[in-house]
């Protein structure tokens, strides 16, 4: 444990038992789903699939969409394995494998079983991490959901521990990312149950760089303290969204605001630049900024940049109109 470990927890702490109050005990089937389904598509773009939000939307609603077979067929299963996660069992091993089979079928040979021969990650050309030999795969998988069951540590920490160490031992042949991320967010989800439907993965696909950096350096100091503080700080932004997006989305309030309205009540009279703004209104994700907020402002003609002709500057900041 480090200071920052104990800071994070608490805030995070905060933040759960904050949106326990506002839910009631419920979320949204909208929110649920949709959480899904973001889920599902940053989860696979971390692995490279091509596929947009909205052709994953699409496909998962039943649409013909064009695109790479294999990618689709990512899609199909990913989301066939969430659907199971709310009937798994965290702390059995058969259930992992039973979840894999889902997540790779038609995809790898061998799905639903650990790998029977070397496996590797790479970046480019090069080697970063070699996985243990198949013969020892599975002693040591029984032997983290073992020390998993018997650790005291705060659930928080212990599945971040847990994820880094799943990657590390890199049991199957291919979806050992998205099965460590997937168990991730099982194991948070069995502690407190709106972690089921927390799109973790979506701001792990933002930070992508320091999540495979947070990797490599647990590797190279054989500690994962740098990772756990990653994940809880992943975690802690999530968290703030989803108490945005729970409050927007509100089918019982008489007074729902779309982003946009929260975007202009949080600017008022003031010129701020986008991370200001971003923290007003609590939000970590450039992209959901952009995307819900801040572009549709602009467009609208409620908001104006304070150096139109550099809208990339550093120093680019907003007003009212």
């Amino acid at each position: 444990m480090t200071e920052y470990m104990t800071t994070l927890l608490a805030d995070i702490s905060e933040q759960v038992g904050r949106i326990a109050v506002l839910q009631e005990g419920t979320m949204s089937p909208q929110l649920r789903r949709g959480n899904r389904i973001r889920t599902i598509h940053s989860s696979l773009a971390i692995e490279h699939n091509s596929l947009s939000l909205n052709q994953v939307t699409a496909i998962l609603e039943g649409k013909r969409v064009l695109g790479n077979p294999n990618e689709i067929r990512e899609v199909q299963n990913a989301y066939d394995a969430y659907e199971l996660m709310l009937s798994l069992d965290s702390s059995s091993v058969d259930d992992l494998l039973r979840a894999h089979k889902l997540m790779m079928k038609g995809l790898v040979s061998e799905n639903g079983v650990f790998h029977s021969g070397r496996v590797g990650i790479f970046n480019s050309e090069a080697m970063i991490h070699l996985a243990p030999p198949a013969e020892f795969v599975p002693s040591h998988i029984h032997n983290l959901f073992a020390w998993y069951e018997q650790s005291e540590l705060h659930p928080l920490i212990k599945s971040a521990i847990f994820h880094y160490e799943f990657e590390f031992i890199h049991p199957f042949a291919d979806g050992n990312g998205r099965m460590g991320r997937m168990w991730h967010s099982l194991l948070l989800g069995q502690w407190k149950e709106l972690f089921f439907w927390l799109p973790i993965e979506e701001l792990i696909q933002s930070r992508q760089e320091d999540y495979y950096a947070a990797l490599g350096t647990a590797d190279q100091q054989a500690d994962s303290a740098g990772f756990v503080e990653l994940m809880l700080e992943i975690i802690s932004a999530a968290l703030r969204e989803l108490s945005v997006e729970h409050h927007s989305t509100d089918q019982d309030s008489d007074q729902v605001k779309t982003p946009v309205e929260q975007l202009i009540a949080m600017l008022g009279e003031d010129t701020l630049s986008a991370s200001a703004l971003m923290n007003r209104l609590g939000l970590s994700h450039k992209a959901t900024f952009r995307k819900n907020y801040l572009h549709p402002a602009l467009d609208q003609g409620l908001i104006e940049r304070t150096i139109p002709d550099k809208p990339t500057s550093r120093n680019q900041k907003y007003r009212k109109k």
